[in-house]
């Protein structure tokens, strides 16, 4: 399928006038964009699936749409568990509270989290090794993504919300033991999924939750880029139209709390 150019050159522009989210470039060296090739599929109103292909900036907010899970991690439905790479829109996960929901989109991207972009900062990845967090969880090894937030509070976190649980991202978990960060050098599929609204879901007998920008979102992204951001997502049309956090999150040290 073809890219349009008129997106790619979009998401160019965007980056190169939004002076608080563009790279920064090396010293001596003309800035260059940096831009990422996302694979969205998303469940239309007629419940026919649309698969797209957008280009757009290689930020974290766009980043961690896409990069949760790992291909191969088994997401528990109404049919059994199924690999994320196999889950489509239109399809039931099963979530934390007990219900089914329907999945609205999966977002997909490939990268080398080993790899360092141009102000160094790699993506890694965090294995967490079988019955961490007890009998089955996980079930087996799980190789999480950068943007894999967990129902859980390490203890080193818990007076952020009195102790109660949060969903934090996995990396806070790492010990290196049960909990381990891997780098790997060659390119790794990453998948993210959004329901109706803001869920937690079970994957390899853990907790995850499903995509949400963060209750802070309309703050940290520029007017220029959020038309690129909003069009990756065909079942809303405003940042609030993800709706409430089901839990608070944690994050860089503090609360993103729920909001109406």
């Amino acid at each position: 399928m073809a890219i349009p150019n008129s997106l790619a050159r979009a998401a160019r522009n965007a980056v190169e006038t939004s002076p608080l989210l563009r790279e920064a470039p090396q010293p001596g060296a003309k800035q260059k964009p940096q831009l990422r090739r996302y694979e969205v599929s998303a469940l239309l109103e007629n419940g026919d699936v649309s698969q797209t292909r957008h280009i757009a900036p290689a930020l974290p907010m766009f980043e961690d749409a896409f990069c949760a899970f790992t291909r191969g991690s088994l997401v528990e439905t109404q049919q059994g568990p199924m690999a994320i790479e196999d889950l489509l829109p239109g399809d039931s996960v099963l979530t934390h509270g007990g219900s089914s929901e329907t999945v609205l989109w999966k977002g997909s991207v490939t990268l080398i989290p080993g790899r360092e972009d141009s102000r160094g900062r790699t993506r890694p990845l965090t294995r967490i090794m079988a019955d961490t967090f007890g009998m089955q969880k996980p079930m087996s090894g799980v190789i999480a993504g950068p943007a894999a937030r967990l129902l859980s509070t390490p203890p080193h976190l818990r007076h952020l919300n009195g102790g109660q649980p949060m969903l934090t991202p996995v990396s806070e978990f790492q010990d290196g033991m049960g909990v381990i960060q891997t780098l790997p050098p060659t390119p790794v599929e990453l998948f993210h999924i959004c329901l109706r609204r803001h869920s937690v879901i079970r994957v390899d007998g853990l907790q995850f939750e499903t995509y949400h920008p963060g209750s802070n979102a309309v703050r940290t992204i520029s007017h220029s880029l959020r038309s690129i951001y909003l069009n990756l997502f065909h079942h809303i049309d405003s940042l609030s139209d993800f709706g409430p956090l089901l839990v608070p999150r944690a994050g860089d040290g503090e609360i993103d709390a729920i909001t109406a």
